[in-house]
């Protein structure tokens, strides 16, 4: 499963608002090679279903990934951080054996 926290919620909520994103939007998250550590978090407003997504919602916010990125997300929570040290949306991934500084890409 992966979770959405309270912050990351309004924060998404908000920025399909913004953005005037489709009835039925979903945030999708994916992992990609690349980055310091070797692995790169994706992430992105979606209103399209492909072959293979798995399909969680938290907090009534719907998040899609696809199967193999799944495999890395697992137990993920998704949160927002708004700080003095950069905003944005945060994986705290308990799969990830190192991360790198800037918190955007890991390694298993």
């Amino acid at each position: 499963m992966i979770t959405v926290s309270e912050n990351a919620k309004q924060k998404a909520i908000n920025l399909m608002r913004e953005d005037n994103k489709p009835e039925g939007s979903f945030i999708r998250v994916g992992v990609e090679g690349g980055g310091c550590s070797g692995l790169s978090y994706k992430l992105e407003f979606d209103n399209q279903m492909k072959d293979g997504d798995q399909v969680f919602e938290d907090k009534g916010i719907k998040i899609v990934v696809d199967k193999k990125s799944f495999l890395y997300l697992v137990g993920t929570e998704l949160d927002y951080s708004g700080g003095l040290n950069g905003k944005g949306f945060v994986f705290n991934n308990p799969n990830a054996s190192r991360t790198c500084g800037c918190g955007e890409s890991f390694a298993v």
